[in-house]
């Protein structure tokens, strides 16, 4: 795989600072029973790195004394570290918004088949990939029956309340674009979205989010190789928009890694970009202080142009 983090360092992308941090997002693990070629994980069915019972009680540990109250999961697929349970239940029992960020497939994976239900009885919030609702799309992006796979995944989160008015499940459908260009807009592609499946497939959701391909790992990797890397940063820099700089998912969230370690975000932990600190090389979540973080500096590369492009992007949707 081809290395994007020498092309991003250097930057001119604008200095900022954490606010109040509400956000707690957690990679439970490399491993997922997909290998997308958007992926800026890099995560497949062959990745090891798994988080430990030991971190998972630190994170647990870690809720318990502050006043955070979202928990955000991610992967790889989540749901296969063997963990994931227990965690949710745990931080639902201190009274944590858990989300899952669920690929729909792994809903139809051996041993998960109480998936769904278990999401459900514990009120998880689902933010469900689906880069199209066209068959021909998905597949391209994401190989062979996943789009079926998928709609299988909602169908089952439908019948269980998710998706439905007045349920209080939230089901939440994530885009991204095919290719380097960014998402448009997305009110009026959730409309899209809301039509199409549903007169295709009877399936339901609340919101639509749309995210910007990063140019980084697996997507990076394939931007150096094809020679577009440079003309998607050229975009991603001329599509600037600083408003967005205030909303940016960083300023409120923190993200932890497989390992425990902290960083300002996702795409800065697969970068391996830690948070930054004076005295130690990296900062674990068993030794964090809030007050250690709030107000500080945040690391910046030239990816960070991809939260702030257009309409600007996060982990919930547009800005």
């Amino acid at each position: 795989m081809l290395a994007t983090l020498p092309l991003l360092e250097q930057t001119d992308f604008p200095a900022i600072r954490r606010g109040k941090l509400d956000t707690l997002q957690v990679n439970l693990g490399y491993l997922c029973n997909q290998t997308c070629q958007h992926c800026h994980v890099d995560a497949g069915p062959k990745r090891k790195e798994q988080m430990q019972r030991q971190t998972v009680d630190d994170l647990i540990d870690f809720l318990r004394e502050t006043d955070m109250r979202v928990l955000d999961l991610t992967g790889g697929a989540p749901e296969m570290n063997e963990h994931f349970r227990y965690l949710v239940t745990q931080a639902r029992k201190l009274g944590a918004h858990v989300i899952d960020r669920c690929n729909l497939t792994i809903l139809s994976e051996p041993g998960q088949e109480e998936l769904a239900r278990f999401l459900a009885d514990n009120q998880v919030e689902v933010v469900a990939s689906l880069p199209c609702y066209l068959k021909e799309n998905v597949e391209a992006q994401r190989g062979k029956g996943v789009y079926q796979s998928s709609i299988s995944g909602l169908r089952m989160l439908n019948a269980l309340g998710y998706g439905k008015e007045g349920s209080g499940l939230s089901l939440n459908l994530m885009y991204n674009p095919q290719g380097p260009s960014l998402p448009p807009p997305q009110a009026s592609l959730e409309a899209d979205y809301k039509r199409e499946p549903q007169q295709r497939e009877g399936v339901e959701f609340n919101q639509l989010f749309v995210l910007v391909n990063m140019p980084i790992m697996r997507f990076g990797s394939m931007l150096i190789s094809k020679g577009q890397f440079d003309d998607y940063m050229d975009l991603l820099r001329e599509s600037y928009q600083a408003p967005n700089l205030q909303e940016v998912m960083c300023r409120s969230l923190i993200s932890v890694d497989w390992q425990g370690y902290v960083y300002d975000c996702d795409f800065n932990q697969m970068l391996g970009l830690p948070v930054e600190m004076k005295d130690r090389e990296k900062l674990h979540i068993s030794d964090i202080e809030i007050d250690d973080l709030t107000g500080k500096p945040i690391v910046t590369g030239d990816h960070c142009y991809g939260c702030t492009a257009g309409q600007g992007c996060s982990c919930s949707g547009a800005l």
